[in-house]
């Protein structure tokens, strides 16, 4: 017998059997369970989400010799005969070999006419948008009249092109790209039951090389075997599909973090000897910083499924977030532009050096103690387009960053709002630590041993890892070793970044005030009827 290739060997026979879609087969279900049937029913969705699929399994339900039903028995003649693609009452139709509008009228002279052995005649039109124009009106009034006996199922993956006139004579129903997750289930179950040896990162790589497409991932499923002699494992995978190891990708995000140009110029080169897709090195630097930026806002979300964890989490305690969104909304621009460049190895290395050239250099923020109303605010006259609108001034906001003090002060037995402040500051802390630290009140200390406590609202931020940075950092700067326990709870005294968010209120509130009261400013407004522009008036200084 000759082999059956997966996506066809595993193609589902029965609702239950489909992967995802839900929401389209609660509808499906509930209407044949209910008898409330459609004439017509649209299908759409890229390739390989089941349309054609599921089409086939409503037209096996609605002609089962059982009774409709959603669950087939998959036993009947007319069951046995549309599985295997001979069933007379199931026209299919791949409407790009039917263009011509003669072709339609001839495909639609025999709707009148009773099913042959079905209790209905099913039309199964794939591909419908590829239909002309002369065609779609050829099947517009049959579409709104049709006999009792016919069902129409139409399927396309570009609904766009369809005339309105059309959908509105279906129920629509779209099918979703399947999630990652899903497809990598599906292929484990699949491979469970042929007895193929695999690993887990394997069937990652392929779930996320599928896009979306479990027809796709099967397909890739069925290279991967054959690529890897009966095996389906990670290396092989990688070298099929052209990617890299995840180390390389982790190790120049490193360098990235460090910002160390000649680091990644070097282990580009190095990554260059094995003659890498860099467009898909790009694509999976993207993917590994999405990674980072959930591990930075909830870390239960990552999963292991790459080995890669670790590193991940190590990164985003590393890197700030808003270094994270920064490099990857350059590599999302760098890969839409990577085939314009003169070569892809230049392209990529591009990408990279303009992620480290416009990285936010690190400001200092004025200390602690200075007043709100330190520096005056003034106004500036700039054009608008709007008239009668008056912009104040347009410096840059100053950094929340907590202030550093002169001279922190780091006393043995004292646990005041004051103290915590100091010592953040002068721990240089970045990223999620700083998130962390700025969150949180002393409550106590005794000696080397501190209580912090964090509000409920910013848990997300507390981890045990970080907790462990925070002490480490802490130990360094005071040159002993503390201990350090963090409890959420509500806390008495401001925290450091409500403190300093309360001086920033300040100092905006005293600058719009100044503004205001601008004899300058009031007459201007006065001789042109305007209004200063809420939002543009800020602090200098």
């Amino acid at each position: 017998m000759s082999y059956q290739v997966l996506a066809r060997k595993w193609r589902p026979r029965t609702f239950t059997e489909l992967v995802g879609q839900e929401h389209v087969l609660k509808a499906l279900v509930n209407a044949l369970d209910n008898d409330r049937l459609h004439h017509a029913f649209l299908f759409t969705g890229t390739r390989g989400v089941g349309k054609t699929t599921i089409a086939r399994i409503l037209a096996k339900s609605l002609n089962c010799e059982k009774g409709i039903s959603s669950t087939p028995c998959g036993e009947c003649s007319a069951c046995t005969e549309i599985n295997e693609g001979r069933f007379v009452d199931l026209i299919e139709v791949d409407a790009a070999s039917r263009t011509k509008v003669d072709e339609t009228r001839e495909l639609l002279e025999n709707v009148q006419y009773a099913p042959s052995r079905g209790r209905y005649k099913v039309y199964l039109i794939d591909e419908v948008h590829m239909f002309s124009n002369h065609s779609f009106n050829a099947l517009l009034k049959t579409l709104e009249e049709p006999p009792p006996h016919v069902k129409f199922l139409l399927a396309t993956t570009d609904p766009q092109k369809l005339p309105v006139t059309i959908l509105s004579r279906c129920l629509q129903f779209n099918l979703k790209r399947l999630p990652v997750e899903q497809i990598h289930g599906h292929l484990e179950r699949v491979l469970g039951n042929e007895n193929i040896d695999f690993e887990l990162a394997a069937l990652a790589l392929i779930s996320r090389a599928a896009d979306g497409s479990m027809r796709d991932a099967l397909s890739l499923l069925d290279q991967a075997i054959a690529y890897g002699s009966g095996k389906v494992h990670e290396a092989d995978v990688r070298a099929m599909l052209g990617t890299i190891e995840q180390d390389h990708v982790i190790d120049l995000l490193n360098l990235l973090a460090d910002n160390d140009a000649p680091g990644l110029l070097t282990r580009i080169s190095e990554l260059a000897q094995h003659s890498p897709d860099f467009a898909g090195v790009l694509a999976e630097l993207i993917s590994t910083l999405h990674r980072i930026a959930l591990a930075q806002t909830a870390p239960d979300a990552i999963d292991d499924g790459l080995g890669d964890r670790e590193a991940i989490v190590t990164l985003a305690q590393k890197m700030t977030p808003e270094d994270v969104q920064l490099y990857y909304q350059i590599g999302l621009i760098g890969r839409r532009d990577l085939p314009l460049a003169p070569d892809a190895r230049g392209g990529f290395e591009m990408v990279l050096l303009r992620m480290l050239a416009f990285r936010p250099a690190s400001t200092t923020a004025q200390p602690a103690s200075t007043p709100a109303a330190a520096a005056p605010a003034q106004a500036m006259a700039r054009p608008d387009p709007a008239p009668g609108i008056v912009p104040g001034v347009a410096e840059p906001a100053p950094s929340t960053t907590p202030a550093a003090p002169s001279a922190p002060t780091t006393s043995p037995s004292s646990a005041t709002s004051d103290d915590w402040e100091n010592m953040v500051a002068a721990m240089k802390l970045s990223g999620m630590l700083l998130q962390l630290a700025t969150n949180c009140v002393l409550v106590q200390r005794d000696g080397n041993s501190f209580r912090l406590s964090m509000s409920p609202n910013h848990k997300y931020l507390l981890s045990k890892s970080r907790e462990e940075g925070l002490a480490k950092a802490l130990g360094q700067h005071l040159e002993q070793n503390v201990t350090l326990n963090i409890t959420l709870e509500g806390a008495s005294t401001a925290t450091p970044a409500e403190r300093q968010q309360e001086r920033v209120d300040a100092r905006q509130s005293q600058a719009e005030s100044t503004i205001s009261n601008d004899a300058t400013v009031q007459a201007i407004v006065e001789a042109f009827d305007g209004q200063v522009k809420p939002g543009s008036v800020q602090p200098l200084g």
